[in-house]
């Protein structure tokens, strides 16, 4: 299958994902699309985040819904808010010429809104299991209706410690008229032992890891000893030229550390991890994707279900201790087509993680060089200049420049003037010896530079004091 339109879907779904841009199905699409639409059974499909796999369930969901029935034929277990909103969304735009509607169910928002939705009778509930479990127990959601129930990311459901909230859900299902699919990053014991359980006779589909990397990704790492990391995320920051990313952090203590480094030092930063309240999430990640912070350190739990367009940087500050998250973390990058840059940083006693991640995702991962801090100098001072160059004078600044400025720079010229500022912004550039060449790109001449070729800069400030004086002489 090499096209959407091999599906042969209906006219309602293929308007739908044709109005979206979608053409070529990914990997984990390729597998799972046709077994799903072919009719009921029960499957499982393996495959990282952001690998298509909400179109990969979510086509066949909306072409098996029966629009002349009003109860809940589809359910949706997602692991975190974010994730159910997201999925929920999809699902509305694939569904809204045949329909269908998803309403979304989550946990840390009020219950008035998400009860008035049910009540209008929708085809797919879209949640978060503790939630679904509430609303199950007050008799607001029944499940007699449920065709198909997908589990979303179901290792991380587990690994939350969800599994008891969804094998009730799984039990309050009809077994002779539903069917199971599950989806999940990695296939653990818990995940294996959920599958066995309420599972029969399951069809598979794998995405080969190597599949999952994007090609625009480019996967750097640097040895770093623990007790320097903080500076060197740091370095790492101010050497790009742009930077819009996550930070990784094994355990919530870490993240909260790095966080507080960071604020420490004038960055834009906030974290993330599983301790925030619903309410925090919501303002962190509303303030992330308006760019009013550039800097997100997270837990990879607290991350699930992140989809932010845009970024620049990921940072595995930890290393994670399984490969499969490894590759859920950078593939948050680099997405449709654009680049992106996967940064590692690694301890000696972690160093042979890098084989092993090379050799499961069969691509080589560059050893960084650390900029130097007259590196850094020199990326500010371009900064500096692009700056300075899209600056308009403003006359009310001339005002400011009184006798003292004048007495102080009454004898040097402009580029004395111009490089006595640059010491003081970046004075790190100066420590080594004088460069053989221009530190800085030449600034495009002024289109005023020519009329005051004769004057040098000591006549101009000469002028301006003569007129400050003449000032105070007659008022």
């Amino acid at each position: 299958m090499n096209s959407f339109d091999d599906l042969k879907l209906s006219p309602p779904l293929a308007r739908a994902i044709s109005e979206l841009g979608y053409t070529s199905p990914t990997p984990i699409q390729q597998q799972a699309l046709p077994v799903l639409l072919a009719g009921p059974t029960d499957f499982i499909g393996q495959a990282a985040t952001g690998t298509g796999k909400t179109a990969a369930f979510g086509l066949p969901l909306l072409e098996h819904i029966d629009t002349a029935d009003k109860r809940v034929q589809g359910l949706v277990l997602c692991p975190t808010r974010e994730l159910a909103i997201q999925v929920s969304g999809q699902l509305n735009l694939f569904g809204k010429y045949k329909g269908v509607r998803a309403l979304p169910i989550y946990g840390g928002a009020g219950y008035g809104d998400q009860l008035e939705g049910l009540k209008r009778h929708p085809a797919i509930v879209v949640g978060t299991p503790g939630r679904l479990i509430d609303h199950l127990g007050r008799g607001a959601l029944t499940l007699e209706g449920v065709k198909m129930v997908i589990l979303d990311e179901a290792d991380e459901m587990i690994s939350m410690g969800f599994k008891e909230d969804l094998e009730k859900i799984l039990q309050a299902t009809s077994r002779e008229t539903s069917h199971i699919w599950l989806f999940s990053a990695t296939m653990s014991k818990e995940v294996r032992r959920v599958a066995d359980a309420y599972l029969r006779k399951p069809k598979h589909a794998q995405v080969n890891k190597t599949e999952v990397l994007s090609s625009t990704v480019s996967q750097i790492f640097y040895p770093a000893r623990e007790s320097d990391k903080p500076q060197l995320v740091c370095t790492l920051i101010e050497a790009a030229d742009e930077f819009y990313g996550l930070v990784f952090c094994q355990t919530k203590a870490l993240v909260m550390d790095l966080t507080e480094y960071l604020t420490g030092r004038g960055y834009k930063v906030d974290s993330l991890h599983g301790d925030k309240t619903q309410q925090d999430r919501e303002r962190t990640m509303r303030a992330f994707r308006d760019k009013k912070v550039n800097i997100l350190v997270c837990t990879d739990v607290a991350s699930r279900g992140l989809d932010v367009k845009e970024l620049t940087h990921v940072i595995n500050y930890s290393i994670p201790r399984e490969l499969d998250l490894y590759v859920h973390r950078i593939g948050r990058t680099a997405r449709s087509g654009q680049a992106g840059m996967a940064i590692s940083l690694v301890t000696p006693s972690n160093r042979g993680m890098i084989e092993r991640i090379e050799h499961m995702t069969k691509s080589k991962m560059t050893e960084g060089k650390i900029p130097s801090r007259r590196d850094l100098g020199l990326k500010k001072v371009a900064k500096l200049l692009a700056r300075f160059q899209g600056i308009k004078h403003h006359e009310r600044a001339s005002a400011l420049l009184g006798p003292e400025w004048q007495q102080a720079v009454e004898d040097m010229d402009l580029q004395e003037l111009v490089g006595r500022f640059l010491v003081m912004a970046a004075p790190e550039v100066f420590d080594d010896p004088a460069p053989s060449k221009p530190l800085l790109p030449s600034p495009q001449r002024s289109p005023y530079a020519g009329e005051q070729k004769s004057s040098s800069k000591k006549d101009y400030w000469k002028k301006r004091k003569e007129a400050f004086h003449a000032k105070k002489r007659h008022p």
